[in-house]
């Protein structure tokens, strides 16, 4: 008898032991915050505009239509094609009768009206001109058609696979669909061409200033200045997209990029954005690894006009850290190509910056060329092989 009260005993202490940690710990998951801080959209997305991290994410897959938000991309090859010397700021752009007969938002473009291509640019960011992405468009492209390839063809390089653009301007269209995580990932490229945020984080402006008509400009994305730390990036509505946001804020050199779609309205979409914004502040900041302009060494190109090209930081290097995480024992290192040889296109592939918590690798950064490196001619060639020839340095 004795024996068998002492086995229901240990076997209740032994049942006892197993049951209640698995209660405690349904009751540690459920108290978990499983909140939804974008309720009201059919998708949305939390970015860390340095590392690519993702911060929070709902249905951030999900093919839906854009609206103007496909301006991003429109912005992305103009500042590109700035950056290549294809066109310059105070080149004028003649705007096409084709052009001119966009509707929905425009800035009211004339047939054979010309602007600068930087008044061209704050039309399209400030305004969500859909008249003056067609005309900067055909000056890219020659015309939107081609334009429109180009996008393509940068959006499958951006690896963004739940994208395909059918026009410039997001006006509806067959065959035209983006993502919350691709606008955010475009939206990150965008912004490593920080002179953008001039034209997406003004709030207010004039184009055609010198004339008896000036017309005045407000920034569709009223959060630029609402919101503290907001400068961009661009709006959208269509009946079919409802109200859409692709949404960059900076704060203490943490810039935060949050994408939302199919919002209801305005007060919706930018009280939800304010709400991603102040979640990723209040629980994240970075770990600086490069500043823009902070030099990365020494780029060597065999056969190259130069030889030796100096680097430097086109943009910032960060890496996402929960606040209060340590940042001890964060290292990194710059891995450049070795053996590259001229010619060296600007944007092309030189290597990469690794960076390491010990032996993990936390993340990656491709460096592309900011220059253009030339194939040196014969008689500097011959210069060369001299001067290694006769010369110890």
């Amino acid at each position: 008898m004795l024996n068998k009260i002492i086995k229901v005993f240990v076997s209740i202490q032994l049942l006892t032991a197993l049951v209640v940690p698995l209660a405690f710990a349904e009751e540690e998951k459920a108290s978990e915050p499983q909140i939804d801080m974008a309720p009201n959209a059919a998708s949305a997305i939390v970015m860390d505009a340095d590392s690519g991290t993702v911060i929070f994410e709902k249905n951030k897959d999900a093919k839906l239509p854009p609206a103007s938000i496909t301006k991003i991309m429109t912005m992305l090859l103009i500042m590109e094609a700035l950056d290549q010397g294809k066109i310059k700021m105070d080149e004028m752009v003649r705007t096409s009768e084709y052009a001119a007969s966009m509707g929905g938002s425009q800035i009211f473009l004339e047939a054979g009206e010309e602007m600068t291509v930087q008044d061209m640019l704050k039309g399209i960011a400030m305004a969500s001109g859909n008249d003056a992405s067609v005309a900067m468009a055909e000056k890219i492209g020659g015309s939107e058609q081609s334009f429109v390839h180009m996008m393509n063809q940068r959006a499958k390089e951006l690896g963004l696979k739940n994208t395909h653009f059918a026009n410039c301007n997001g006006l509806p269209a067959e065959n035209h669909y983006s993502s919350a995580h691709d606008i955010a990932v475009m939206s990150r490229e965008l912004l490593k061409h920080e002179g953008v945020t001039q034209f997406t984080g003004t709030y207010q402006d004039y184009l055609r200033k010198d004339t008896a008509n000036p017309f005045w400009l407000v920034n569709t994305n009223k959060l630029v200045r609402f919101y503290s730390g907001a400068d961009g990036l661009k709006t959208g509505y269509t009946s079919e997209a409802k109200f859409c946001l692709s949404a960059t804020a900076k704060r203490d050199n943490f810039r935060v990029v949050a994408v939302v779609m199919g919002e209801p309205n305005t007060k919706t979409r930018n009280a939800e954005v304010s709400s991603l914004f102040n979640y990723a502040f209040a629980q994240y900041t970075n770990h600086s690894i490069y500043k823009t302009g902070d030099a990365l060494g020494e780029l060597k190109v065999s056969k190259g006009d130069p030889e030796i090209v100096p680097l430097t930081a086109k943009h910032p290097y960060s890496i996402l850290l929960k606040k209060g995480e340590a940042g001890d024992g964060i290292r990194h290192e710059v891995q450049l190509l070795p053996d590259l040889k001229a010619p060296v296109a600007v944007g092309q592939s030189i290597g990469k910056i690794v960076v390491y918590k010990g032996d993990q690798v936390l993340s990656e950064f491709p460096l592309e060329s900011s220059v253009e490196v030339k194939k040196a001619g014969w008689w500097m060639l011959m210069k060369r092989t001299a001067k290694h020839l006769f010369f110890i340095d």
